[in-house]
């Protein structure tokens, strides 16, 4: 039996399916299935709603705000809310920095921000990759010195998602330089109020600001806000970035743009004939539904692993290596099927097309969440990393 697929989790899949169709404003269910962006204030709209029903972080504890859903019953959530068009939540705050407090943090730091967080009002972003150290994370040179109480902290940080909106940062910086590389780091939170920084968002080639470059130039951090020992914050990085790579397979991502493929293919002709039924269409789409098929059994396997309480382990590194690519493979397939329509990279045109039908409206974004996802196989971990990491750790080569 699929292990997403028992009575118990059908019947759960069921109740989450109805409220989503219930629950989610039109507005962002429109948006999501067009392909577009959701700004703040909208997803803060839905971020309350969930948060009402006690389902904006249900896989953490009932203490801080959760419902304590097994890491299965967090898979079908997933998925069932990228079925639903419902907007993707904010993995860095809710699947990382929240379940680190829980499990690092002293009560000060867990009483400070994980009540906030469960409320779905305060934004983090992740500072991890600076322009010299990205895939080579050990390697980072933002360094923190200890003044008295406080650190003072100066560097740059580079690909920071979301951190013009971010409230916080967790921060891995260097406090020992003379120390080996991964022994010499520790894991800061950072108002990203504080005098000093500056946020530079980057505009990719898809037109929108996803990614930004931040720099600390003398940026006070209180010594509270220090996680975990000093120097010791890589053992905080590697556990979060093993629970990340879980998350990275994208299986729900994945399946949503299924669908979208699915509704471009059933709205078009191409020769007189419905593009659903051209042979081309048809072989790639079951090239990627069966490697969608294998990415979402492989996951079966990790989640009985944590479901156990067992380590991940290394290998979970092909759930991201392969998950990130077949979302990259799916978006080409949209935009060859689309063919000239997908062309407009353009909001003037987006307006033009209002009251279309959403297969016709995601014309307008096909090339832009197509050059989005190239960052699929670079962010958390690029797929060279991945390969590394697989045949090093798993394969001993």
């Amino acid at each position: 039996m699929d292990m997403l697929d028992t009575p118990e989790l059908s019947a759960f899949r069921i109740r989450l399916r109805s409220f989503i169709s219930e629950q989610l404003p039109d507005d962002i269910r429109q948006t999501v299935r067009e392909g577009r962006q959701v700004d703040r204030e909208r997803m803060q709209a839905w971020h309350a709603i969930l948060a009402s029903h006690s389902l904006l972080v249900p896989h953490w504890q009932v203490e801080w705000g959760g419902q304590g859903f097994s890491v299965a019953q967090q898979m079908v959530f997933d998925e069932e809310m990228a079925l639903g068009d419902a907007p993707e939540l904010n993995a860095i705050t809710f699947d990382m920095i929240g379940p680190v407090l829980q499990r690092y943090g002293n009560p000060a730091q867990q009483q400070r921000f994980l009540p906030d967080i469960a409320c779905g009002q305060q934004w983090w972003c992740q500072g991890y990759s600076e322009p010299n150290a990205g895939s080579d994370l050990a390697s980072l040179t933002t360094r923190a010195e200890l003044v008295g109480d406080h650190y003072v902290v100066t560097g740059s940080k580079i690909w920071t998602s979301g951190a013009q909106y971010a409230d916080w940062m967790f921060c891995l910086v260097r406090t020992d330089r003379e120390a080996r590389a991964q022994q010499g780091i520790s894991f800061l939170l950072i108002d990203m109020k504080s005098p000093g920084i500056t946020v530079r968002p980057i505009v990719g080639i898809h037109g929108w600001a996803v990614f930004n470059e931040v720099f600390l130039d003398q940026v006070e951090v209180p010594v509270s806000l220090r996680i975990g020992e000093e120097n010791r914050g890589w053992t905080l990085a590697k556990s979060l970035l093993e629970f990340e790579r879980l998350k990275l397979a994208r299986i729900g991502e994945n399946k949503r743009r299924r669908a979208r493929a699915l509704a471009v293919a059933h709205s078009r002709r191409e020769a007189g004939h419905p593009l659903a039924e051209r042979p081309w269409f048809r072989e790639r789409f079951a090239e990627l539904d069966c490697r969608l098929m294998a990415l979402e059994a492989n996951a079966g396997r990790f989640i009985e692993r944590a479901q156990a309480g067992e380590p991940i382990g290394a290998e979970v590194s092909m759930l991201k290596l392969r998950g990130s690519r077949l979302i990259q493979l799916w978006e080409e397939l949209i935009v060859d099927a689309l063919g000239p329509e997908a062309l407009p990279l353009d909001n003037a045109w987006l307006q033009s097309q209002a009251g279309a039908e959403p297969q016709d409206r995601i014309a307008g974004t096909a090339s832009s969440r197509r050059f989005l996802s190239r960052g699929f196989t670079i962010a958390g971990g690029s797929s060279e990393i991945q390969h590394n990491i697989l045949a090093k750790q798993v394969l001993a080569l």
